[in-house]
């Protein structure tokens, strides 16, 4: 599970636990200005194609670390529970897709999304 916050316009992505060592991964920024989605979306499937490197993947059980898909595109996962699933679509970023479990994903979209309204995105 992550913990998403927000400060001076950067959305701050903290792994948590063990998911830490599972994604080899401890935390991803991300400039509101480059988010162009945000959603809770628990059926975000991974395609079938991509090419984990590096992370951890047991079928159905975990999907963490950083993936790469159809060779354009990179996403970051980070799921245990898939009805905590919020999806970051983002555009020029280091990642193209953040998808990723949170405590409350209707309260982590929103606060995205007040986020983006109010600096103008």
């Amino acid at each position: 599970m992550v913990e998403l916050s927000i400060h001076d316009g950067i959305l701050d992505v903290r792994l948590k636990g063990l998911h830490k060592v599972w994604a080899l991964k401890s935390r991803i920024r991300v400039p509101l200005s480059k988010v162009r989605e945000v959603r809770h979306d628990p059926g975000a499937t991974m395609p079938w194609t991509a090419i984990r490197m590096p992370g951890t993947y047991v079928p159905g059980v975990i999907t963490s670390g950083t993936y790469y898909v159809g060779g354009k595109k990179k996403e970051f996962w980070d799921v245990v529970r898939r009805e905590r699933i919020v999806v970051i679509e983002l555009e020029d970023a280091e990642y193209d897709r953040l998808v990723v479990e949170v405590e409350d994903p209707l309260v982590a979209v929103r606060m995205i999304e007040e986020a983006r309204k109010s600096r103008g995105g």
